[in-house]
């Protein structure tokens, strides 16, 4: 199994980015699947996770801002970012599974915000 991350770059304060994690291979779909993030320096944390009944959780920092979606059918995981602040720079990973030992993680793509 193989999670694809794309859609990172650098964007202006209150700009958007989208970000796309396609996962190869076979996932169950009871797994969760969302994005997590790390900044230099700092412990990587979650953005946004959705499970598989849909129920979505957001860190508080991005509520209102970002909107995490899964494709079953296709095996994708979207987080589409509005109204971004330099405090969301970071590297951002998707991940299925959750945290835990049997969780699975792309390779990460970085986001900058920056005027």
């Amino acid at each position: 199994v193989q999670l694809q991350a794309s859609g990172g770059g650098l964007v202006q304060p209150g700009g958007s980015l989208r970000l796309s994690c396609a996962v190869s291979g076979s996932v169950s779909s009871a797994n969760a699947m969302g994005w997590y993030r790390q900044a230099p320096g700092k412990e990587r944390e979650m953005v946004a996770v959705v499970g598989a009944g849909g129920r979505v959780k957001y860190a508080d920092s991005v509520k209102g801002r970002f909107t995490v979606s899964r494709d079953n059918a296709k095996n994708t995981v979207t987080l589409q970012m509005n109204n971004l602040s330099v405090e969301d720079t970071a590297v951002y990973y998707c991940n299925v599974g959750g945290r835990g030992a049997f969780g699975l993680w792309g390779q990460g793509t970085q986001v900058t915000v920056s005027s």
